[in-house]
């Protein structure tokens, strides 16, 4: 595992942008993050086919601006883009480890969370990067290892706050950083913020778009 320091830029909703040594790596561009969310990436990892962290036009645009840049994907999404970057997109699952711009990325987690239960559910992985950064995507997959940076899915039409709570503990990173808060209004979130880091066992913060922090 490569050790140097890891620089993550918060980008809207469940996009985070991973630099180190020169190389990028993104993770859920989608329809609410900025046009250029994954521009400049030299790998891209999705976590499921939703449009709030899938989107084809942002990929496409990363995947034409840098012919090196590679997509690490489940199979609906890989599905969409196979056709149009023929060998550079890679279909991954529950238990793959792979390495991507040098990053090194483990697979955890097979479902996205329950919606309601009269909606299906689809496939939703999440990606461990360098064995210290975890997004969940839509879930509250547990990795069943240790975590130094959590990436939490703080707000969703699919979870409630003990939830985030609850998982916040059961991960116990050392420190949870909010993501897929596009929905949450500003005036939630000093009661996000006030519930999670009084209980959930961990240091809690969270950043503005366009803003980062060395890991």
């Amino acid at each position: 595992m490569n050790t140097s320091s890891l620089t993550l830029t918060k980008k809207i909703h469940s996009c985070v942008r991973l630099e180190r040594d020169g190389q990028t790596l993104v993770i859920d561009p989608g329809g609410f993050a900025e046009e250029d969310a994954a521009v400049g990436a030299d790998a891209i990892l999705v976590t499921h086919e939703h449009p709030d962290h899938f989107d084809e036009g942002r990929l496409r645009a990363a995947l034409e601006a840098n012919p090196a840049a590679r997509v690490w994907t489940l199979r609906s999404v890989a599905e969409q883009l196979l056709a149009a970057f023929p060998g550079r997109v890679h279909t991954v699952g529950h238990g793959d480890a792979f390495t991507a711009a040098g990053f090194d990325v483990q697979v955890h987690g097979e479902l996205h969370a329950v919606i309601h239960p009269d909606i299906p559910r689809i496939t939703n992985v999440g990606f461990l990067v360098d064995g210290s950064v975890f997004h969940p995507g839509d879930a509250f997959t547990v990795p069943g290892r240790p975590v130094d940076t959590l990436l939490l899915p703080v707000m969703a039409p699919w979870s409630k706050i003990s939830e985030v709570i609850d998982y916040v503990r059961e991960v116990k990173p050392r420190r949870a950083i909010d993501v897929h808060d596009a929905l949450l209004t500003d005036l939630a979130r000093p009661i996000y913020d006030r519930q999670i880091g009084a209980l959930g066992g961990a240091d809690h913060g969270r950043l503005t778009p366009g803003d980062e922090t060395r890991l």
